[in-house]
């Protein structure tokens, strides 16, 4: 028997501590990402925070937001970083956001398997989403994936950037990785 976003939502309530997803009527239990990969979420939702705040354009969060999503079993992901513009969100909500957000990250941990990040990303553009940013730090690139298009690899050096969502933004690739790791 499948489990729903209530049966999520009381098991989030019996294990706090628990970072968890619903994917196909199973709940997955997230494991810390570790130091490196959430060092580099987190700059990147600052870089995006920092542009998006001052600017009212919208919302940006972090691996703890859920979305709910529009799927036939009704999907509860968290991407490591996400955008929603302004108008489709004008209120937060304690609960998860019941829509997919325009821009998503997926920053690669020791543990992740590429394909399956990949399938994430591919989950969320195939519901909506426009722009979803695969970033490996072994490798130090961004896979840049939007719909009916091959993706594009970013390098230190290059510039991801979004003008579709954000005009005039734009993220330095090399700004991202901690310092002990820039090539």
């Amino acid at each position: 028997m499948p489990l729903t976003v209530e049966d999520l939502k009381r098991f989030q309530q019996q294990h706090p501590d628990y970072r968890l997803e619903l994917v196909d009527g199973a709940i997955i239990v997230m494991s810390p990402s570790g130091f490196e990969s959430d060092e580099i979420a987190a700059e990147i939702v600052a870089q995006l925070r920092n542009w998006v705040r001052p600017r009212k354009l919208g919302r940006v969060t972090a691996s703890s937001a859920g979305f709910k999503l529009p799927n036939r079993e009704e999907d509860v992901r968290a991407p490591d970083a996400s955008f929603v513009k302004a108008e489709r969100l004008k209120r937060t909500t304690e609960d998860y956001a019941n829509l997919v957000p325009e821009l998503i990250f997926e920053v690669r941990c020791k543990t992740d398997d590429l394909n399956q990040l990949r399938a994430k990303i591919r989950q969320f553009l195939d519901l909506g989403t426009t722009v979803g940013a695969l970033v490996d730090y072994r490798t130090q690139t961004i896979e840049v994936h939007r719909n009916q298009t091959d993706p594009t690899i970013l390098h230190n050096g290059d510039r991801f950037t979004v003008p579709e969502l954000l005009p005039g933004w734009e993220m330095e690739v090399s700004s991202i990785w901690p310092r002990s790791l820039i090539k």
